[in-house]
């Protein structure tokens, strides 16, 4: 099964290891034999984050089933950032894309939290955690993040784990610029960052109230994202991209060292 590296890549919850035989949920079988148009002999990459990344060939292929063969393995699993994005849902196609492109810059999770000010009433989670393992399959990622019920902001922090800290994505009052914080935590943790999230609120913005008990807390940290008032998708994906430029793995490179895969 050697040869130049699939284009098509699936993500599969199941172990993977040299010789097993896998079969695909329907979604996931009509998605390779009526969009791809793919047959049996074909070959895709399957992933996980426990076992990294590995050939498959598609053994056998009908309507709604699909068998496959695993190979060698391309990759091995790798550490990724612990980054958190909790944000205020927003409209669909807005939220479906905070959802693909959170995914493709490298957050471990996805939590919606509803504010005073939030407009959208409810979320299907469903179709976000499938934009987000889409994302993940386009993006060469080994994991996808995990998507969690939506509820209230209170509730997410009266449930707060200890030790991980949050930026909180001030638009109005004290708050440092983003870079400008994120360097000073350089400065005094060198070394891996360890568990952070991001907190972006909804198009309304936040509720004063809301930005002053976020300001009262110890794990927060208060930043402004520069004079201009930002959508809240983009405020969300501003952070995110500072945040692993500074603290996270925006220094690596894509994995050039898989064949058929060009070096950049």
């Amino acid at each position: 099964m050697a040869g130049a590296r699939p284009s098509t890549r699936l993500y599969v919850a199941d172990s993977l290891a040299e010789g097993q035989s896998l079969g695909l949920e329907r979604d996931r079988a009509h998605f390779l034999r009526s969009v791809l148009r793919l047959a049996p002999g074909a070959k895709l990459a399957v992933f996980n984050e426990r076992d990294g990344e590995w050939l498959a060939e598609i053994e056998g292929l009908g309507k709604g089933w699909c068998s496959l063969k695993v190979g060698a393995q391309l990759r091995r699993p790798v550490p990724e950032p612990d980054l958190w994005l909790v944000f205020a849902p927003i409209k669909r196609a807005r939220i479906d894309f905070i959802a693909e492109k959170a995914t493709e810059l490298g957050c471990a999770l996805l939590q919606p939290v509803m504010t005073r000010f939030t407009a959208v009433s409810r979320v299907n989670e469903e179709r976000l955690a499938a934009n987000a393992r889409e994302a993940a399959e386009q993006c060469e990622r080994l994991s996808v993040p995990e998507v969690r019920a939506t509820c209230s902001l209170g509730a997410v922090l009266d449930g707060w784990p200890e030790g991980r800290r949050l930026i909180v994505c001030a638009e109005w009052g004290a708050a440092r610029p983003i870079a400008e914080a994120l360097q000073a935590v350089r400065a005094e943790t060198p070394g891996p960052a360890g568990p952070w999230a991001i907190l972006t609120g909804p198009e309304g913005g936040f509720a004063e109230s809301e930005l002053d008990a976020l300001r009262k807390l110890p794990f927060a940290v208060p930043v402004g994202l520069g004079p201009r008032i930002l959508r809240a998708d983009t405020a969300a994906l501003a952070a995110l991209a500072c945040w692993q430029a500074v603290l996270g793995d925006g220094a690596e490179r894509p994995p050039a060292d898989l064949a058929g895969f060009p070096a950049g």
